[in-house]
């Protein structure tokens, strides 16, 4: 099959930029300790979170931000709830995070709405400062990632990591330091040629399945939407935890299955997992450098010399890669996928 050579350029160009973008988060660390001073998050002592696709999975990992740094509940709305069902909501003492790339679709802003007129105090993190979400918060944070073009979101998405990770930071009182990260993106971002390897022998035709657990696992949701949406096959996802509980009876000696480990991560958390895995299948591809690659398994590429959350975020780089390439290969265009819309919006 002949590949264009333009294929995914946007993409790629996009993703190259991310290092950028974790620079320009990192210059307004100072901005963001101002507006975040001037709520009274002091008697806040519950939270939900809105959003929608890949900021989903971004909001996943804030969910987990918030309970391990802040120590309170922090649930996922589901936005039918008013948009659909009309309830009324009752949310005394209770902080309402929106994530949106475009801060466009309607569900999210009704929901959004509807918290605060409960009594919620209301934030939205989008890439658009004039959005009707951003509009209708009690602040709205800039994710500072510049125009996307290609459909498939990727420096957006690495941006809501990087923003999350500053914001419950500067919540919980905490100093952070990001130049390693940059640094990490950096490298990351020139080692595609690496990944690139690995997608060469990879045949996704028996079946995908990625899995991750605690911080990694909005990475592995965000990994598997990243290859439907771009490669268009179906893929699973699973927490390595849940996967025991049943899912695993699908899996056959021919299924390829990505492990998400970032560095630092601790081993013990996904380590049964991989021993039934390994006894099944040997077809095992690991983002991350958290754990041990046995012969015969490949490495797609991951930060190394971070902490562990701060890994999942520069992480976030490769499956992207990954994802790109590998459409790329199949002869398919990862810039603007047949029946996606950069902007969706429902109700």
């Amino acid at each position: 099959m002949s590949v264009s050579k333009n294929l995914g350029e946007i993409m790629r160009s996009e993703i190259a930029q991310t290092p950028d973008v974790f620079q320009n988060l990192s210059n307004k660390l100072s901005d963001y300790q101002s507006a975040i001073d001037g709520l009274d998050l002091s008697k806040i002592d519950s939270v939900i979170l809105v959003a929608r696709g890949t900021s989903d999975n971004a909001a996943l990992f804030l969910k987990y931000l918030i309970e391990t740094k802040i120590g309170i509940p922090c649930g996922l709305a589901s936005p039918s709830v008013v948009t659909i069902y009309k309830s009324k909501l009752r949310f005394t003492n209770c902080l309402v995070i929106a994530v949106s790339q475009s801060g466009q679709s309607p569900d999210i802003v009704t929901y959004t709405q509807a918290a605060k007129t409960g009594g919620a105090i209301t934030i939205s993190m989008t890439n658009d400062a004039s959005s009707p979400l951003a509009k209708s918060t009690d602040l709205h944070l800039y994710i500072e990632a510049g125009e996307e073009k290609a459909v498939a979101a990727t420096k957006s998405y690495s941006a809501q990591l990087l923003l999350s990770y500053i914001f419950v930071s500067l919540w919980a009182k905490e100093k952070i330091q990001l130049s390693n990260l940059i640094s990490e993106a950096k490298s990351l971002v020139g080692k595609i040629s690496e990944v690139q390897k690995v997608v060469d022998g990879f045949d996704h035709k028996s079946g995908v399945t990625v899995m991750g657990r605690g911080f990694a696992y909005a990475n592995a949701h965000e990994a598997a939407l990243k290859i439907q949406e771009t490669l268009k096959v179906p893929v699973a996802s699973f927490s390595s935890a849940d996967y025991l509980h049943g899912p695993i009876s699908s899996l056959t000696s021919n299924s390829r299955v990505i492990l998400l480990s970032p560095a630092s991560s601790a081993a013990d958390a996904i380590s049964a997992t991989v021993k039934k895995v390994r006894d099944i299948t040997k077809n095992i591809y690991w983002i991350g450098s958290g754990f041990k690659v046995e012969s015969g398994e490949e490495l797609i590429g991951g930060a190394v010399n971070l902490n562990e959350i701060e890994s999942v975020i520069v992480d976030s780089i490769v499956l992207q890669q990954f994802a790109m390439l590998l459409a790329v290969k199949n002869g398919l265009n990862p810039d603007a996928p047949t029946g996606l819309l950069k902007v969706t919006q429902t109700i």
